[in-house]
């Protein structure tokens, strides 16, 4: 948010449109709260806001926008209070339903819903009454309520509970819960879909409202399908992940189940929003999202995207992850919606990426027009330069680790550390790593020699003598380093790029670092 106030102080209409569209239902619930009126309550929203903006530049801190534009609304109400009209009932709206829309009956029958909830709220005591106006009609957060109004989040906390006490007492439980899931005025009932607890944690810190769902996958590793929730591709990708990263098959399977079932479910919802990040782990997991949500009839429900690669302040960002509970409450409310473009460009994306040969993804990357996904490009790249390289078959993660190690780190763990600051386009996970380090430690020609350890880290096994262990290049890892010798014709390759096979002692793609892409070459393979 202190980006959009910053970016608006220097005149830009478009980031105060943004700070509008998340102040507007808390301005007028302030407004209305001292009005007692709807028109006159916007009005004074109206010209809080043009006042607002012709005044910003006055405003010394961003981050004390939220009173200051509170006392703006609050002055406009003194000026209208003695110009208040009488509240009117717009009855010609019960004329207008037609189609698809909901029946006189229902509308009645609603609004009578409605009118027993209004009623009881006006019984409150103004302190609930606006906390419950704000929390559950406009659907804000604690933290942005907390802002606006000057009241701490525990006071917030207090009022809610006391509010919900009250009119329990006025109100049957079922039709009570019933009617705050119904009337979400102003606000949204929402599903967020995120790419990890830590960062599931946070939002539920008051950051946003509405359900959230943290996407459990990891597509940089092992096969992946155009339709992954296929039950055969499915078991394809679980036996996978189970030799490989030691991901119970049963349990991703199950994971997997449960995540798509609520997924599919998003038409209970108005709006659905979804968080992500820069590097290849994210961006794979983001066009998967899309190429299934292309392929559904949304209906009335928005598709929103919030996908960023930097933020103020983090020298080097590696991921929401990072941010604090009050640095990702600026982020609530600044996602755009998802169109055509996006839509299409994600479904072509996975589709490519996931196609048994990599062509297509080299040409959309080369040729194609990935404006539409700003960080598609560069993490796709990334991807591509994981294949064998046309000079020793490492790829980027074993030529980069086995460099460390000639640098002269010995340390597993500061390898993992090192390596996840210096790729950190990839999003990499200890587990990946891992997987990565013990290939290069077996074979018939091991590259690198690890000492001092029972076995790697695991899903559940955090493996603690592995923090004591060494690794050092073999005579081989120095051949191979220095350009002496193929990996792959020391070893061979059993390994998944995306939806690329590669297996055998050559490989039908490598890596050309110096021209930057992946280049057709050697014996073909059965690539599948």
């Amino acid at each position: 948010m202190l980006h959009l106030v910053e970016r608006a102080k220097q005149g830009d209409r478009e980031a105060f449109d943004l700070i509008v569209r998340r102040f507007e239902a808390m301005a007028y619930a302030v407004a209305f709260e001292r009005l007692h009126d709807s028109h006159s309550a916007e009005d004074a929203v109206q010209e809080a806001f043009a006042e607002a903006f012709i005044h910003l530049r006055k405003l010394k801190e961003a981050e004390a926008f939220p009173g200051w534009f509170k006392t703006i609304v609050i002055r406009q109400c003194h000026r209208l209070v003695r110009k208040k009209r009488q509240p009117t009932v717009p009855l010609d709206q019960l004329a207008q339903t037609s189609g698809g829309q909901p029946s006189v009956p229902e509308i009645v029958e609603k609004r009578e819903l409605q009118q027993l909830l209004h009623n009881s709220i006006s019984a409150l005591s103004s302190n609930l009454r606006i906390a419950v106006q704000l929390f559950y009609f406009q659907g804000y957060s604690l933290q942005e309520i907390s802002a606006y109004l000057g009241t701490s989040v525990p006071v917030l906390k207090k009022r809610l509970f006391d509010a919900r006490a009250k009119l329990k007492g006025t109100l049957p439980v079922a039709d009570f819960v019933s009617v705050f899931h119904q009337l979400y005025e102003g606000g949204k009932r929402m599903l967020h879909i995120v790419n990890g607890d830590i960062v599931a944690e946070k939002l539920r810190q008051g950051v946003v409202q509405g359900d959230i769902l943290v996407w459990r996958e990891v597509y940089p590793e092992g096969p992946v399908f155009t339709e992954p929730s296929e039950e055969a591709n499915r078991s394809v990708r679980a036996g996978y992940l189970e030799r490989a990263l030691g991901i119970p098959s049963a349990e991703f399977i199950r994971i997997s189940e449960e995540q798509e079932k609520v997924r599919a479910n998003f038409r209970n919802y108005e709006e659905i929003v979804l968080w992500f990040e820069h590097d290849l782990f994210d961006q794979t997991m983001l066009c998967c999202l899309l190429h299934w949500f292309a392929h559904q009839s949304l209906g009335t429900t928005k598709l929103s995207l919030l996908c960023i690669g930097a933020f103020p302040g983090i020298e080097l960002f590696r991921g929401l992850g990072q941010l604090s509970v009050n640095q990702m409450a600026t982020l609530s409310g600044t996602w755009q919606t998802v169109g055509k473009e996006q839509l299409e460009l994600g479904a072509l994306v996975w589709e490519a990426y996931c196609a048994p040969e990599p062509d297509k993804l080299v040409q959309l990357l080369e040729a194609g027009n990935t404006s539409a996904l700003p960080y598609v490009h560069d993490a796709f790249r990334l991807h591509l330069s994981r294949f064998p390289s046309i000079r020793n078959g490492l790829g980027l993660v074993e030529q980069t680790t086995l460099e460390m190690v000639r640098g002269g780190m010995t340390s597993p763990l500061d390898l993992f550390g090192h390596i996840g600051h210096k790729l950190h386009g990839l999003g990499m996970g200890d587990l990946q790593y891992w997987h990565r380090l013990a290939k290069l430690v077996q074979g018939p020609h091991p590259l690198l020699k690890l000492e001092g350890f029972n076995a790697f880290p695991g899903y559940k096994d955090p493996a603690p003598s592995f923090r004591h262990s060494t690794v050092a290049l073999t005579e081989a890892g120095r051949r191979v380093l220095d350009g002496e010798a193929d990996w792959i014709a020391l070893n061979g390759i059993d390994e998944w790029y995306g939806g690329v096979h590669l297996q055998g002692r050559s490989t039908p793609w490598r890596w050309d670092a110096s021209h930057n892409t992946l280049v057709p070459c050697g014996a073909r393979l059965n690539i599948g």
